[in-house]
């Protein structure tokens, strides 16, 4: 298991002038995590070294959720979710006394919560679907533009990692492709994370539903039903990368357990430089603090796994001067 690059010291002796002379990450403290991804990158590029990455390999994956962007108290896709069935509800009568739909219309959250994964996937499949991929792009968006986080008050689009952000661009100033690997809808993520991280909507995976190609009013559409085809989690996120992106990555960034997978198929067994990191949400105060007994966004397994894997824990409280941007 490969995760941290070899001949670390001389790479953090590039890195080190190069800090020096023009931060590449202001928003993170200085310290070992931030030190072990300059030497990485630094490594990489250094193409008279021995850890040299060929550019057309410099491949990084991203979850989106808690990696990203905030997913504290719950998804921003399922308060979307919910906020469509509260929009709909008014053409199917019926789901005023038909669980789940009843729950959110009652915001009852303990007989939403009683209805499990099998609830949610009813919710998402009626709140998604029955509407062409343009339609769902453009509500998507509306969506976007007017919600707000119920702590912060702020976007969702706003509720990103600074830290990330400046993450994201030092690897593609030194010649990484950046891609989202994430357990959220694919095309709940590609209307946005152009604009949002840089990252264009073909550079995204993540969970799908079944579409159809259809006429409608005499014009060609893809249009959405309510069958899921495939789920972009846990082993499913390897699955997706060898699907979409046809290459193994050499960097994957994460922040559950839900992308351990992804972190042991980047850096297992690997020959050359990779490099695994999770976000480990530390603070409360600035954020949230959460890992193993979390509802959502749980960090246990690679918690326990993360130092014999040498996998980097970002710890947020002490890695970061900074959570959002200004």
């Amino acid at each position: 298991m490969k995760s941290l690059i070899p001949g670390l010291a001389t790479a953090l002796a590039l890195a080190v002038p190069a800090m020096a002379q023009d931060d590449p990450l202001p928003s993170w403290n200085d310290g070992d995590t931030k030190s072990a991804i300059i030497a990485f990158v630094q490594g990489v590029i250094d193409e008279n070294g021995d850890t040299y990455v060929d550019a057309s390999d410099r491949i990084a994956t991203f979850d989106n959720d808690g990696t990203l962007w905030v997913e504290h108290p719950t998804y921003a896709q399922l308060a979307f979710a919910l906020d469509r069935i509260r929009a709909m509800a008014a053409d199917h009568p019926e789901w005023k006394t038909t669980q789940p739909f009843q729950a959110v219309l009652e915001n009852d959250m303990d007989a939403l919560a009683a209805a499990g994964e099998k609830g949610l996937l009813e919710i998402v499949a009626a709140s998604h679907s029955g509407m062409s991929t343009d339609d769902f792009e453009q509500i998507t968006l509306d969506w976007l533009a007017s919600a707000k986080h119920p702590r912060f008050d702020r976007p969702y689009t706003e509720l990103v990692y600074q830290p990330m952000l400046e993450l994201i661009d030092y690897l593609q100033d030194n010649d990484f492709q950046t891609y989202i690997v994430s357990g959220g809808g694919i095309e709940f993520m590609r209307p946005w994370t152009e604009a949002v991280y840089n990252i264009p909507p073909q550079q995204v995976v993540g969970s799908s539903i079944t579409t159809e190609y259809r006429l409608v009013d005499g014009e060609p559409a893809l249009m959405r039903t309510d069958k899921i085809a495939f789920i972009d989690d846990k082993a499913g996120k390897p699955v997706g990368i060898n699907t979409h992106i046809g290459r193994r990555p050499i960097a994957a960034f994460g922040n559950s357990d839900g992308d351990f997978e992804m972190l042991e198929y980047t850096t297992s067994a690997v020959d050359g430089p990779s490099l695994g990191a999770f976000v480990h949400h530390t603070d409360a105060d600035r954020e949230y603090a959460y890992d193993r007994d979390a509802p959502i966004g749980a960090l246990d397994k690679g918690l326990d796994a993360a130092g014999g894997n040498g996998w980097l824990l970002i710890d947020m409280k002490t890695d970061w001067k900074t959570i959002f941007p200004e």
